[in-house]
């Protein structure tokens, strides 16, 4: 551990590795996620002693989503590093989904030495052009003394811009002395967000003391500035009902009356029918993303001439997708507390819409009917939907719950509920099929006690299941819930209406998950029967075990399409193709 003197502006004599490693140590990193590599080994070293824990994965790109969900669960900046050139180039996908979900990540990434860059030497690669267009930004080492300084650059840009950095050192300099001192967060980084310009917040409060009908879509930014507490009370004041943005239930307490559910892909009928209502929507903490935001169950429910009022961290994100009447750059939990400041002191006596309070219990009612009765629709062998149900119902109020990309995995958008912030860690917009579980790993770090359960498409896992060995390795007791249909089943669903059922690429032969579980060390079980899931995923829980449940489910009770919109029926203009042409289907 560094000395107090050397805190205190004394350089001393270390080597860059050293240095690296004691700016970590002062960032509070506990762990690092990757694969070990030549590149870096003289800094590997040094992590034991310096209580530094080295999660070991089997693919790089199960690192970078590790990463993302325990910072997603902390608040605190994920690390990862790989060697360099392919170890690198493997975590392009996770990086990029953690840069779209706004997470604060640093990429160690050493590159080829200095003495044979340009030369196509062994595992040469551009690391810094391949990470640009999905990182906040690429910072270069671009001599030995400078390793603290550009470490603390990538650690400031991380957390100020919300996303991964690249910190890309060549790995002949990690080698050398240096002469530095190591700083503390405090002297090179703030934290605390301002809560937005006061002429903004006064205009916002007016536009929603008028309004007659306001609704609030709560999102991530709610939940990384632990505003829920805020959001509760404006919706409380204003009688506004509340919706969450895609795939960020959490960001709302589920059980409050003002609740209404997700909007977006597979979300909330009685979100969608409130919003359609509103003409004031103010969005807290989300850029209201175009796929988040596009008509669901034939409902085009976001209002075209609603007033919007815009609260983001990021300037960039402010009416991006819709023209907003204002815009507020600020910390969702600070911009929303002063604004409710200044509605009470200019509208102290706002009375409460209880009719508009009989209406949403009777949506959600009516929707929460809807769900259980499409649940109980008998599947071969199970329901998808019945499955997600059973699961729902033994999930510990605390439980943290990851979902992947995938048919069944977006079901869940319309069964998971949560009344704490910080547990529902999703793929998002990026889409990238297996996320869940090595995200699942990465949360179960960030909370030891707490369960954690990855929800995961057979396709997904099939891209994730290695990682069971890392579970079982460094004893981390997640469960994942595999739901079986032997199908790519979302693009399936694609094929049946837009393909006449001419299914391409579709089918899956799976081998028998639970016992591939048990080879590998985990406790494995398959579950054919409904009655059964709850009580074998409540044992899961019990046991403490790195866990894997097959459950096998029907792979013809789909969800609609993901794109319906971006999809057309199939034209063939060639002879060759013409019995594919859907006027054609029924000659």
């Amino acid at each position: 551990m560094v000395e107090t003197k050397m805190l205190r502006g004394t350089k001393v004599k270390m080597t860059p590795s050293e240095a690296i490693v004691e700016t970590l140590v002062a960032e509070g990193v506990k762990h690092i996620s990757g694969i070990l590599g030549s590149a870096f080994m003289d800094m590997l070293d040094l992590l034991p002693t310096a209580g530094i824990r080295f999660i070991g994965v089997r693919h790089e790109q199960s690192a970078a989503h590790m990463e993302d969900a325990y910072c997603r669960v902390s608040g605190v900046a994920g690390v990862v590093i790989g060697q360099n050139g392919p170890g690198m180039t493997n975590m392009v996908t996770s990086v990029a989904a953690a840069n779209q979900a706004h997470t604060p990540m640093v990429v160690i990434s050493p590159s080829a030495g200095t003495p044979t860059v340009g030369w196509d030497g062994f595992q040469e690669c551009d690391q810094v052009s391949i990470f640009k267009a999905i990182t906040k930004e690429t910072v270069r080492v671009t001599h030995p003394g400078r390793v603290a300084d550009c470490l603390r650059t990538a650690f400031r840009i991380a957390y100020a811009e919300r996303g991964p950095v690249l910190f890309d050192i060549p790995r002949d300099y990690f080698y050398g002395e240096v002469e530095d001192q190591i700083l503390q967060p405090h002297q090179y980084r703030v934290d605390e967000r301002g809560c937005g310009s006061s002429v903004s917040l006064d205009r916002a409060a007016e536009i929603l003391a008028e309004a007659q009908y306001p609704v609030i879509i709560s999102g991530r930014g709610t939940v990384d500035s632990d505003g829920i507490e805020e959001i509760k009370n404006m919706a409380e004041y204003l009688t506004a009902p509340v919706a969450v943005s895609y795939m960020h239930n959490d960001a709302f307490p589920a059980d409050h009356p003002l609740s209404v559910g997700p909007i977006g892909y597979m979300g909330s009928k009685a979100a969608m029918n409130t919003l359609k209502k509103a003409d004031v929507i103010l969005a807290v903490g989300t850029r209201l993303s175009v796929f988040g935001t596009l008509p669901c169950y034939d409902i085009d429910y976001f209002p075209k001439d609603a007033q919007i009022i815009q609260i983001d961290i990021n300037p960039r994100q402010i009416a991006r997708t819709h023209p907003v009447e204002v815009g507020i750059i600020g910390d969702a939990r600070e911009a929303s507390r002063e604004i409710l400041k200044r509605l009470k002191t200019n509208k102290p006596n706002l009375k409460q819409e209880k009719e508009r309070i009989v209406e949403v219990t009777n949506e959600k009612q009516k929707w929460e009917e809807e769900l259980v009765n499409l649940a109980m629709i008998d599947g071969t062998p199970i329901n998808p939907r019945r499955a997600l149900l059973e699961l729902t119902k033994v999930l510990p109020e605390n439980a943290i719950v990851t979902t992947d990309i995938g048919n069944v995995s977006s079901t869940a958008n319309a069964y998971l509920k949560f009344n704490q912030g910080r547990r529902h860690i999703a793929a998002l917009t990026f889409g990238n099929t297996g996320f869940a579980y090595p995200s699942a790993l990465g949360a179960k770090l960030a909370e030891p006690n707490t369960p954690v359960i990855a929800i995961v498409g057979d396709g997904a896992w099939g891209m994730s299941l290695h990682e069971v060995s890392t579970a079982v390795e460094e004893n981390i007791p997640v469960i994942a819930c595999v739901f079986n249909n032997n199908a790519w089943c979302a693009e399936k669903k694609n094929q049946v209406d837009f393909y006449n059922n001419r299914f391409v690429g579709a089918d899956i032969q799976n081998p028998d998950f639970a016992e591939v579980a048990r080879s590998m060390g985990a406790v494995g079980i398959r579950v054919e029967k409904a009655d059964e899931l709850g009580a074998v995923i409540e044992k899961a829980i019990k046991s403490n075990k790195p866990t894997v449940i097959d459950i096998q489910v029907d792979g013809t009770q789909l969800a609609p399409p993901f794109r319906k919109d971006a999809l057309k029926m199939p034209t063939r203009l060639l002879e060759k193709y013409s019995h594919l042409d859907h006027k054609n289907w029924d000659k």
